[in-house]
């Protein structure tokens, strides 16, 4: 109560001192929770002294049951009203509490729960979870989206479809390549829901296959998908270097890069990409998501812009039916199938995100639907990107004479006007590039890790390490890193290197896509018959569509964009494809003939509860007998 005017006494009611937080003590350590957590804990300190500046004669009549007494606040200068009982606000503010608290520990115990549930999956499934599942659907839908890089990956490769075929190979080759994909990626999704491991393709081939023929299979899957990983992200992040020396003929036409120059800016882009993926792991969620709308926007933006600037447009009968092979060299017809490089490489990434399932929250129903849906997209944002382009494309010939042969720059310059204009709209490419390279190693540091794991790879021991400070393995990051770095040094024996990498990363993926669905089509899709995930009756049709389109693709890729061909502009893809099948068949014979029994799944003991489930750098400790316990943590 209030005993003196310039003296103030209060007393109150201590019910909301008895608002129980012991459920909050026990989430887990969330930043939902904590922050559900600091906003109940400040309303129940508010609540024990409400002061409102109001007129010294007005009481506020909106909390009913509350006692008001007024005194004159000398002191302080002005008027105030304090509150003397408030004994049911106090009751409101606990009840308050008591709910907000309620909130944040049925969410945080449900996502918590999830988490569990996912981990307890995945031990089922031979391995530990070591990874935190921070990413949503549309997070890893971000990431497919972003290693994809729909604007970046067709301008970048505008060259190989200039030289052969031009309008039609451009369009109407994204078109079929689109469908074709769409029909491996839903032939995937449908065995990621059944098995959502990060060993992806890999792991999905031992469980497929027979017992006696899991270990080779998974092998060979593993190597194939391994190589596609470093080769699509060494693809990316050479051409993203080649676009941004391109950045500076806009400005000066005589500036032609060098050999070192390039090579320099692409590990200038790898260490950046590397670091991004070391120390800002825990923003991979939020990059992965605004390259969606980085994507979205920088699309609109580029058609408005050409459609509105361009002096001149081409007839729609040349956007829809023009093909002039005469720059390729190859005959015509088989020119065309030579230019759907530009389109299969663009859109061979979607698998690469299997990889992440062990960081996401229920994969088995969010990992396949972003497979397709990022595929999908990919498709629709393709076509709503090349049609403009098409309408404004200038001479062909002057932009095939285009120096390290990116000439999306000169194109944006022409149409625009200015090389103000040109670099600006290339800047959003580049934004694209970022993007697509940080997304393209995390793939690629995932997938060397899951390999590891299981004792595929030389220094399996090192490379399957997790470091639980960047909760993220660091030294398979290195690996990747340090692999396309040597790969980049290609370029100084080959100004045709860049085709090179494209088609080794687009056979290698596309191969060990086609693995697993071919077992799993030869042993009738016995294994995908339940899946959550189900191509129904039409699964065996667009299974056969993926294998049929995949032997082919592996021929054709092998192929020079045109002819004749030297030393310095032959097609080293089956080259550098051959050195690593080299260096896989050696390590099998050497050691992995022995000892390497493939995944866990491949023994059906490991479905025994708390028996074998790897973690770290189990590697093929599981025939071993290596228990969780005795694995190395950081």
């Amino acid at each position: 109560m209030v005993k003196g005017a310039g003296n103030m006494s209060v007393s109150f009611s201590n019910q909301s001192d008895h608002v129980k937080t012991d459920n909050a003590a026990s989430l887990p350590k969330t930043a939902e929770s904590n922050r559900a957590l600091a906003t109940a804990r400040f309303l129940i300190s508010r609540a024990r002294l409400l002061l409102f500046p109001l007129s010294k004669h007005q009481a506020p009549s909106y909390f009913p049951g509350v006692a008001f007494g007024h005194f004159d606040a000398a002191s302080l200068g002005t008027p105030f009203v304090a509150v003397i009982s408030c004994s049911n606000a106090v009751t409101r503010a606990g009840l308050l509490a008591r709910i907000v608290i309620s909130h944040a520990t049925d969410s945080a115990t449900m996502e918590h729960g999830r988490s569990d549930n996912a981990d307890q999956a995945l031990a089922r499934l031979g391995y530990k979870g070591e990874l935190p599942r921070n990413l949503s659907m549309l997070s890893v839908l971000g990431l497919s989206f972003a290693i994809m890089a729909v604007p970046f990956g067709l301008s970048t490769t505008l060259y190989i479809t200039l030289t052969n075929g031009q309008a039609v190979t451009v369009l109407w080759g994204w078109v079929l390549v689109s469908l074709i994909s769409l029909c491996i990626a839903a032939s995937l999704a449908e065995i990621c829901a059944v098995y959502p491991v990060a060993g992806g393709v890999y792991y999905w081939s031992a469980m497929l296959c027979t017992p006696r023929y899991a270990p080779i299979v998974s092998f060979i899957d593993g190597w194939l998908t391994l190589v596609g990983n470093w080769t699509v992200t060494l693809s990316i992040n050479f051409s993203g270097a080649q676009l941004i020396l391109s950045a500076i003929t806009i400005f000066n036409e005589d500036f032609v890069a060098n050999e070192w120059q390039t090579v320099l800016c692409f590990w200038a882009v790898m260490l950046f990409c590397a670091l991004v993926n070391a120390f800002g792991s825990r923003y991979l969620d939020l990059i992965n998501k605004v390259c969606i709308y980085w994507t979205g926007a920088s699309v609109i933006i580029i058609l408005v812009t050409l459609l509105v600037m361009a002096d001149t447009r081409r007839s729609g009968e040349f956007v829809f039916s023009h093909y002039d092979a005469s720059a390729s060299g190859w005959p015509a017809g088989w020119s065309f199938f030579v230019g759907l490089l530009q389109a299969a490489y663009t859109l061979t990434g979607y698998g690469m995100v299997a990889s992440m399932c062990e960081e996401v929250q229920n994969p088995e129903r969010e990992v396949p639907k972003a497979i397709v849906l990022s595929v999908a997209a990919a498709g629709v944002t393709g076509i709503i990107y090349l049609v403009p382009i098409l309408f404004v494309l200038p001479d062909v010939k002057m932009l095939l004479e285009v120096a390290n042969s990116q000439p999306i720059g000169t194109l944006f310059k022409t149409v625009t006007g200015s090389a103000a204009g040109g670099f600006g709209l290339l800047f959003l490419i580049l934004g694209i590039l970022m993007f697509a390279g940080i997304g393209a190693l995390t793939a690629a540091s995932r997938c060397t890790w899951a390999f590891a794991r299981d004792g595929a790879v030389p220094g399996w021991r090192l490379f399957s390490r997790v470091n639980h400070r960047l909760d993220m393995p660091v030294w398979a990051l290195i690996l990747s890193t340090v692999v396309d770095c040597l790969l980049g040094c290609i370029y100084f024996g080959s100004s045709a290197a860049f085709n090179s990498f494209t088609g080794v990363a687009t056979i290698c993926l596309s191969t060990s896509y086609g693995v697993p669905v071919l077992v799993s089509l030869v042993r009738k899709r016995k294994m995908v018959k339940h899946s959550p995930f189900s191509l129904g009756k039409f699964g065996p049709i667009i299974n056969m569509i993926s294998i049929v389109w995949i032997c082919f693709a592996v021929i054709i890729f092998c192929m020079p964009v045109s002819l004749p061909v030297d030393a310095a502009s032959m097609n080293y893809a089956s080259v550098v494809f051959a050195g690593f099948a080299a260096i896989a068949f050696i390590w099998y014979f050497a050691y992995a003939r022995k000892h390497f029994t493939g995944p866990p799944v491949s023994k059906p003991d490991n479905f025994e509860p708390g028996v074998e489930v790897l973690s770290g750098e189990a590697g093929n400790r599981h025939a071993e007998g290596a228990t969780v316990g005795e694995q190395k943590r950081e």
